[in-house]
């Protein structure tokens, strides 16, 4: 009967435990780090959202996604597309950069294409589809860190996507060269607030 009791207790505890919803009664934390400050508001959690710690640096105001990065020893975008136009496909190069946020996915916020030089764009997924940025975060700045590659598409390849996105056949026939892309995978970002 004890026992019986004793779970009861229990199993009442952890369904108390599961709101959605989940209040701690303090100030916003912030932790002083060799970079800046890190502020993480624990005042409110829920369980449905991530936790967005905000990074300061130099004056400005980052919401942090994925690893711990900072701005030091960013590329700029010109820097960034300068060393993109001297990959081939196939290789990658661990990097750094800051650029402007061009379009987000409106559907989970799970890629983001950021501007380069000569209205190319980088389109950076995140690694291991382990974070998500915020849908809204276009037109802010942004640093990334983590792989850049550069990957080319076929003619055959780009006939068939506009064949399939129902472009008709004389769009069809003007592709002749193949496309080069620009990506990159994320461990890291930081996005200006």
């Amino acid at each position: 009967m004890k026992k019986s009791l004793l779970a009861a207790v229990a199993m009442l505890a952890f369904v108390a435990c599961k709101n959605k919803e989940t209040h701690v009664e303090s100030e916003d934390t912030v932790i002083e780090t060799q970079n800046g400050a890190m502020e993480v508001d624990t005042d409110t959690i829920n369980e449905d959202e991530d936790i967005t710690v905000e990074v300061q640096e130099n004056g400005k105001v980052y919401a942090s996604f994925g690893d711990k990065i900072n701005t030091n020893n960013a590329l700029t975008q010109e820097e960034m597309f300068k060393k993109y136009k001297s990959l081939k496909p196939g290789d990658t190069v661990n990097v750094k950069f800051a650029a402007k946020i061009n379009d987000v996915c409106q559907k989970k916020g799970c890629w983001m294409s950021l501007n380069l030089a000569d209205e190319k764009e980088s389109f950076v997924k995140f690694k291991d589809y382990a974070f998500f940025v915020p849908l809204n975060a276009a037109g802010q700045e942004a640093v990334v860190t983590g792989k850049a590659f550069v990957s080319e598409i076929s003619v055959e390849q780009l006939k068939h996507y506009a064949k399939d996105g129902g472009k008709s056949e004389a769009e069809i026939a003007k592709i002749t060269k193949p496309e080069v892309k620009y990506g990159f995978m994320a461990d890291g970002v930081l996005i200006s607030k």
